[in-house]
C-alpha cells in the first residue's frame, strides 16, 4: 500500500464483477469517498487470477456469482492467488451467503442495494487494516516459534559443560550464518570424566537448516553418552560415523569434527581430527595452530576412516581454541581474500582482554566485521582454559602475559 500526496494510504482495489451496472455503482461509490485509491476490474475468476499475478492489490471486492465460480468457491478461488483482504458483494436475497463467505476467509461482506459511499469506504479501510493486523500477529507468532525452536536446538547443540573441577574452564559461542536463521549443524560439548580427564568435541554437519541441526544434536548427544560409557579415540569415531550414516537424511551429508582429550594432571593433549581444522594453542609465549594429523570426515568413506592421534605436552597454563570453518572462511578485506588461519592468528594477537568469554566475543566480532555478512556459514568456537601450575596463577591472566612476551 502506497502513500498518497497528502500522506494518506493509497489503496489498490480490484473489483471482480461481471455485471456492468453493479461495477459502475461500485466505481461511483469509491469515487464519492475521500479514500485515495486506484480501481481495476476483472469479470471472471480467471481474469482475476491473471490480474493479481501481474499486479498485487491491497483489497479485492468480489461478487459471489461469476461465470466461472459461484458462492464460497469464488472466495477460495481468489484466496488461492492472493493474501489481500476480500470483501464479498452479495445480493439482497442472500442473507446467508455473506456469513458463509466470512467463514471461508473473507474479511467482510456488503449487500448490493444497501451500500453507500461511507459504508464502502469504511469496509475497505477496515478490511485492509484488519489484514495488516493479522499479518503482524502472524509474523510475531512466527518469531516466537522461531525463538523457541532456536532455544531447543541450542540446548541440544550447545549444552552446559560437565566440569567437576576448576582446573579447566570452558567458554563457547555460536552464531548462525544468516540473520533470523535457525541454528545450523555446528555442535560442541565438554565432559570431565571421573579420572579427571576433560573430553571435548566440536563438529560441523554439512549443509544448513533443520536436517543439519537435528543430525548435529543427535551426534552431540551420542558423543556425550559414549564418552560417559568409556568409549574413546578411534573406536569412538567409528561409532559416531555409524550413527551419522544411520541418522542422516541424505547420502551427501558428512560431518567434520575434532575430538579433544585434555589431561590436566599429566599435562597432555590428545587430538583426533576428522576432516576438521586443527585448534589453536595459546600460551604466554604466543599463539599457533597445533600441528596435528588429519583424517577423513565422518560419512565420506564409511568404514575406511583411519584417524590417528596427535599427543603433545602442555604448559602449566594455557588455552585451546577450537572452531568450525565459519570463523575462517569469511572475507578478510575488500579484495575478496578469505581470512584463513593466518588472518585468525593475526586477530588473536591483537586482543587484550583477560576474560575467556569476552575474548571469544571480540574475536567473533572482529571476524564478522571484516566479513561484512558476505559469507553466511554458521560458526561455533570453543575455548578450554587450564591452570595446573604451582603458582596458582589464574588462567585468565595469560593474555597479559602474551602481550608482555611480545614487548
Amino acid at each position: 500500500m502506497d502513500r498518497a500526496a497528502g500522506g494518506a494510504e493509497h489503496v489498490r482495489v480490484l473489483l471482480v464483477e461481471d455485471d456492468d451496472g453493479d461495477a459502475l455503482l461500485v466505481e461511483e461509490f469509491l469515487y464519492d469517498t475521500d479514500l485515495p485509491h486506484t480501481l481495476a476490474r476483472s469479470r471472471t475468476a480467471a481474469e482475476a487470477h491473471t490480474a493479481l499475478a501481474a499486479n498485487p492489490v491491497d483489497c479485492v471486492l468480489l461478487d459471489l456469482h461469476l461465470p466461472d465460480a459461484s458462492g464460497v468457491e469464488t472466495v477460495q478461488a481468489i484466496q488461492a492467488v492472493t493474501d489481500a483482504p476480500i470483501i464479498v458483494l452479495t445480493g439482497l436475497d442472500e442473507p446467508r451467503a455473506g456469513v458463509d463467505a466470512l467463514a471461508s476467509g473473507a474479511q467482510d461482506y456488503l449487500v448490493k442495494g444497501k451500500v453507500d459511499p461511507d459504508l464502502m469506504q469504511r469496509a475497505v479501510r477496515y478490511a485492509v487494516q484488519r489484514k495488516q493486523a493479522e499479518r503482524a500477529n502472524a509474523a510475531l507468532q512466527l518469531g516466537r516459534l522461531r525463538a523457541e525452536e532456536n532455544a531447543r536446538l541450542e540446548r541440544g547443540l550447545l549444552p552446559e559443560p560437565l566440569l567437576s573441577s576448576a582446573v579447566v574452564t570452558a567458554a563457547s559461542r555460536y552464531y548462525p550464518g544468516r540473520a533470523q536463521a535457525l541454528l545450523g549443524g555446528d555442535f560442541l560439548d565438554v565432559v570431565q570424566t571421573d579420572e579427571g580427564q576433560v573430553h571435548a568435541i566440536i563438529g560441523d554437519v554439512s549443509g544448513h537448516g533443520p536436517d543439519a541441526a537435528a543430525l548435529g544434536v543427535c551426534l552431540r548427544i551420542a558423543w556425550r553418552a559414549l564418552i560417559l560409557g568409556g568409549h574413546r579415540d578411534r573406536p569412538l569415531l567409528r561409532l559416531l560415523e555409524q550413527i551419522h550414516i544411520a541418522e542422516r537424511t541424505g547420502s551427501d551429508l558428512f560431518t567434520t569434527c575434532t575430538l579433544i582429550t585434555l589431561d590436566p594432571h599429566a599435562r597432555t593433549l590428545t587430538l583426533h581430527l576428522a576432516g576438521h581444522h586443527a585448534p589453536l594453542l595459546v600460551t604466554p609465549e604466543g599463539v599457533h595452530e597445533v600441528a596435528a594429523v588429519h583424517g577423513v570426515a565422518l560419512g565420506i568413506a564409511p568404514g575406511l576412516g583411519a584417524w590417528q592421534a596427535t599427543t603433545l605436552a602442555l604448559p602449566a597454563q594455557g588455552a585451546l581454541v577450537a572452531y568450525t570453518d565459519g570463523l575462517v572462511e569469511g572475507f578478510a578485506d575488500g579484495t575478496g581474500a578469505r581470512l584463513g588461519v593466518e588472518g585468525l592468528l593475526r586477530i588473536i594477537g591483537t586482543l587484550r582482554t583477560p576474560d575467556p568469554g569476552a575474548h571469544l566475543d571480540q574475536l567473533i566480532a572482529r571476524t564478522r566485521t571484516l566479513n561484512a555478512d558476505r559469507h553466511t556459514d554458521d560458526l561455533a568456537v570453543l575455548r578450554l582454559d587450564w591452570n595446573t601450575g604451582p603458582t596458582g596463577r589464574p588462567a585468565s591472566a595469560w593474555q597479559g602475559s602474551l602481550e608482555e612476551a611480545r614487548e
